[in-house]
């Protein structure tokens, strides 16, 4: 192994680059595709993955890949989640004139007459973020929605049978939501609609006279902390504001916690996928577990690399299949990948990481992913996702395996269902582990997911007690072929009988527990 001092600064190295902070020293993106290419071109993209896997150091690491005469524009939307969207689009429209303002050199002609009516319209954005959204808002209509939304709640709507009693799907309230946002904000909302065609024509004129800028990057970091029903109103601006201008958005989120594109009365609102962005995704699944290992393996070792390691010094931390199963543990994203091994390497005192050491950490490690989803849930949605976990957790123990097999036709009809995977999955939950495979004894095609290794990590001694499909081996996508499938009746029973107390059984240790 390698020394302590080599073993000291890793562990500096990766501490500091598990938040990746905006001109500060970190890691370099490890590019295994063209992820920075693309991000660095002159195209407007939303970049997709799951927390941990690297969006935001993507976006960070584009910008130095990026040509003097094109500047980027960073904005992080956890800063404006407690905004209301108006102000959210006057905080980028901030951001971006001042970026012009500071790109704009002479005092003299047509470049001072621009510098000034940039000073204005900065003003007047600074005057119209301190105004109120609006006047009043009508009181007796938010009240009745909110009644005629517990009693669809209460009976649940035909045909979508988690609808309602399970609060997943919700596209009724979901619509009525939006609407009550749009007349909340609308006076200010048109305010800026109406400024939008003058504002972009002093964009133009900016960019003719500039001699430095050529185009810009509005980079929009975590979508999905602004509320649902308001992210559609904001990419539909910039996606607007950018249009015909040598303006480019760069959009990185969590996918199925996002809505980049929704109709509004008839009229769509957003940006389409493919028309009016390229999606660039870096997520990395279980279904291609050759590949997600690969990729953390290759930022681990850069990792070593700074601190002075050799790769048979980086290796000779690992023993067995350690590295797999901490890749497992880490549902593949290499923040969850990262923190795990700074955690193995404590608790083991410098000791080699092999399958147990894994599975000690991986309850605890659940634990957080279950803290995560409830501070970036909300309600009736937390309470959804919770029993989701717990259902599932208990389906797998129930037929002793860790992956369940869905068909595809029940995700493509029902959304509810298909809603709970996804969200799940967002939170490192259950894992994607294979499309389109059939199986030995049902017709069909299925979907295939993994349990997180958290949810039966009390079992120290699986044999005869628990059969684990371990997806890192070649035979794995073959043994799926004859794994359990949960179909739509079983899942609705299992949440009939989710208790009040779920989330404190899910972090409570099994009786098993070594």
């Amino acid at each position: 192994m390698a020394d302590q001092k080599k073993m000291s600064r890793l562990r500096e190295l990766i501490t500091e680059g598990l938040r990746v902070q905006l001109n500060g020293e970190t890691i370099t993106y490890i590019n295994v595709g063209h992820a920075v290419e693309d991000a660095s071109a002159r195209q407007n993209h939303t970049i997709f993955a799951r927390r941990g896997c690297g969006k935001t150091l993507l976006l960070h690491d584009s910008r130095n890949n990026l040509r003097s005469d094109i500047k980027a524009i960073y904005l992080n939307c956890e800063d404006f989640k407690q905004h209301t969207f108006p102000n959210v689009l006057i905080e980028i429209l901030s951001a971006l004139f001042l970026e012009l303002d500071s790109n704009l050199s002479g005092w003299f002609g047509q470049k001072r007459e621009i510098k000034n009516i940039i000073a204005s319209i900065r003003k007047r954005l600074t005057t119209m973020h301190r105004a109120p959204d609006s006047e009043d808002e009508d009181v007796k209509h938010k009240t009745a929605i909110d009644k005629d939304m517990s009693a669809s709640a209460e009976v649940g709507i035909p045909n979508t049978p988690l609808t309602g009693k399970f609060g997943l799907s919700g596209a009724r309230k979901t619509r009525t939501e939006t609407e009550r946002s749009f007349k909340l904000h609308k006076q200010k909302l048109q305010e800026l609609d109406l400024w939008l065609p003058e504002l972009k024509a002093n964009i133009r004129k900016f960019f003719e006279l500039s001699t430095k800028v050529k185009a810009i990057f509005i980079q929009i970091d975590d979508l999905y902390h602004l509320k649902r029903t308001d992210q559609a109103f904001v990419v539909d601006y910039v996606h607007r504001l950018c249009k015909d201008a040598p303006l480019y958005f760069k959009i990185a989120t969590i996918r199925h916690a996002s809505t980049l594109y929704a109709d509004r009365e008839g009229q769509p609102i957003g940006a389409q996928e493919r028309h009016d962005y390229q999606p660039i995704n870096i997520d990395y699944t279980f279904s291609d577990f050759g590949r997600t290992r690969s990729q953390n393996w290759q930022i681990l070792n850069e990792y070593a690399r700074r601190a002075g390691m050799t790769k048979q010094e980086l290796e000779e931390y690992f023993k067995g299949e350690g590295f797999s199963r901490l890749v497992m543990a880490g549902g593949g994203v290499p923040r969850d990948v990262l923190s795990l091994f700074l955690e193995a390497m404590s608790v083991g005192e410098g000791e080699a990481i092999g399958k147990d050491e894994v599975r000690i950490l991986s309850r605890s490690n659940l634990e957080r992913r279950i803290e995560e989803l409830k501070q970036d849930s909300q309600g009736d949605e937390q309470n959804t996702l919770i029993g989701g976990i717990y259902v599932l957790r208990e389906f797998c123990l129930s037929r002793k395996t860790n992956i369940f097999l869905v068909l595809e036709q029940l995700l493509q009809k029902n959304e509810d269902a298909k809603n709970l995977f996804n969200r799940l999955m967002d939170y490192r939950v259950i894992h994607h582990a294979g499309s389109a495979l059939t199986h030995k004894s049902f017709p069909g095609n299925f979907q295939a997911f993994a349990i997180d290794i958290g949810c039966y990590a009390h079992l120290r001694k699986m044999q005869g007690r628990f059969s684990e499909i371990d997806v890192s081996q070649a035979d794995a996508k073959d043994k799926m072929r004859s794994a359990p499938v949960i179909d739509e009746t079983t899942l609705l029973e299992l949440f009939t009988k989710v208790p009040e107390e779920a989330e404190e059984i899910l972090r409570t240790p099994a009786p098993e527990e070594d």
